[in-house]
């Protein structure tokens, strides 16, 4: 290039003739005419195009290339296995060649859509209490002493931009259910229609455009609390624009600062305080002041919050013989009158609850375990098993169920099993608690232990006491020393012979 400049300079502002210049620089006439005439500031170097062995495959690779990056990453052939088959067509050129043709085709395909693929937007706004945003995603915190990977529920209010970040164990229906509810509870208020991608705990089956096949429980959830929901279309994130950047902002906002939490509930009472917060220290953006400047403003143009949806999810089970039902890999008892018998499942977030008849049969804290290499649990609960015992009373001696009852049950048993059909005993007395509370039956036996009297006859009396508010702490009989015999009666039956007073009697 400087070069060129010193020729430019010594023709156009020196005059310096053509033949004098191409004799300084040993450069030929026409050479320098011709930089001259084209006007060169800088030279350009045409590499000369050579034929490759690749060039009659070059449509055929291109179009693999095409068909490639349609398909998931996991499933895309490498450029050695495309060498490979077009080897199998007849190239016998070298792996490297084709390697280099597919760089060069991406290079092209990321500047491409860096450019004009990138499409062009319009911008978008949203009038108070129109519509929210909704999305999930997948982050890590410390609950409970180990690093657990949660999927969080993110909900954004589209004209405040008012936010609540949620984490859940599982990303399924009933989850989603209560994240609604404690957005809503959050905003104060639930939104005209909400924004949704395609996701399966919603949309049933994606149509032709807009049309979809939605979820029947996610339909009656939108019923409930009365607002609309609109899908995007698949792979569009830009149309949900706003609570995708609250997913990558959560990030350094929330989860990198994020402290050590003993259960998850501790963790979600964390982040909704936390969002809060962020509401009143981050600005808006178009409107003036903050997110909880804007959120206060739009509160009156959402409707009131109705009650909470019933957010389960039924399933159909089948009691077993062992009173047990199994769901995600943990078995559950039932009362033993359900046994073989079919039942409802309703499954909450935090709890199962079994119904039965149009009744309530029992529940139970729902036990999630994300680890497949642990062997599922049975979560027992003795009282199922009563009327099973009172028919089989040997089998409480090593029923797995009366492992779990309490301390005080557990050593009565310990005694009444070294009597003579004190198995049966102890059945009559655990099945008290079917008509009384169990807390008086406890009472009752620890007092009956600390007495030293463990009986059944004694526990009933106690247990009577208890129930008719009969004191019982008796006042001390225990008679004075005054009072103390001096002499010892002696054991004579032939005194009683005095009785019969010569008596003949018909024995």
């Amino acid at each position: 290039m400087d070069f060129l400049s010193v020729i430019r300079r010594w023709a156009l502002r020196d005059k310096m003739p053509i033949r004098e210049i191409s004799r300084r620089t040993g450069l030929s006439r026409n050479t320098i005419r011709r930089y001259l005439r084209a006007g060169t500031v800088e030279p350009k170097l045409q590499a000369p195009s050579r034929p490759s062995k690749l060039d009659s495959y070059a449509e055929k690779l291109t179009g693999w290339l095409v068909t490639e990056q349609r398909k998931s990453r996991k499933d895309r052939r490498t450029a050695k296995q495309m060498h490979a088959d077009l080897v199998q067509l007849g190239y016998d050129g070298s792996y490297e060649r084709v390697a280099a043709f597919v760089r060069a085709w991406k290079g092209d395909r990321q500047r491409a859509q860096q450019t004009t693929d990138r499409g062009t937007f319009v911008p978008l706004v949203f009038q108070p209490g129109e519509a929210f945003q909704f999305d999930w995603s997948e982050d890590w915190a410390h609950v409970g002493g180990e690093r657990i990977k949660l999927q969080v529920a993110h909900t954004k209010l589209s004209h405040s931009r008012a936010f609540l970040v949620r984490a859940y164990l599982l990303q399924t229906h009933e989850m989603l259910f209560d994240a609604h509810w404690h957005a809503f509870r959050v905003f104060e208020g639930v939104p005209g229609r909400g924004i949704y991608d395609n996701m399966k705990t919603a949309v049933d089956r994606v149509g032709a455009g807009k049309k979809r096949d939605v979820n029947a429980r996610f339909l009656a959830m939108t019923s409930h609390y009365v607002f609309e929901a609109n899908f995007c279309n698949p792979a569009a994130g830009w149309e949900k624009g706003q609570v995708e950047k609250n997913v990558r902002d959560a990030r350094h906002r929330l989860w990198q600062v994020m402290p050590t939490f003993p259960d998850l509930e501790a963790l979600n009472g964390w982040l909704e305080e936390r969002c809060r917060v962020l509401w009143a220290e981050t600005g808006h953006g178009t409107l003036s002041g903050s997110i909880a400047d804007a959120w206060e403003a739009e509160k009156p143009a959402l409707m009131p919050l109705p009650t909470a949806f019933d957010d389960f999810v039924e399933q159909s089970k089948r009691v077993s013989p062992t009173c047990l039902i199994t769901f995600d890999r943990n078995r559950y008892s039932v009362p033993a009158s359900f046994a073989n018998r079919p039942v409802s499942l309703h499954i909450y977030p935090e709890r199962l609850v079994i119904v039965a008849e149009g009744h309530v049969v029992c529940e139970h804290q729902r036990i999630i375990e994300r680890s497949h290499r642990q062997p599922g649990r049975v979560i027992y609960d003795w009282r199922h098993y009563l009327a099973v015992v009172q028919r089989k009373p040997g089998a409480l001696r090593n029923g797995a169920p009366f492992v779990e009852m309490p301390e005080a049950f557990r050593q009565l048993q310990r005694l009444m099993l070294h009597k003579p059909s004190g198995d049966r005993e102890m059945v009559e007395i655990l099945s008290l608690v079917l008509h009384h509370d169990e807390q008086d039956v406890l009472c009752a036996v620890e007092m009956a232990l600390e007495a030293g009297v463990p009986t059944k006859t004694h526990v009933l009396n106690l247990l009577h006491r208890l129930v008719d508010g009969t004191p019982i702490d008796q006042p001390d009989v225990t008679p004075p020393l005054s009072l103390a015999r001096k002499k010892e009666p002696e054991a004579n039956v032939a005194r009683y012979d005095g009785l019969r007073g010569g008596t003949r009697h018909a024995s």
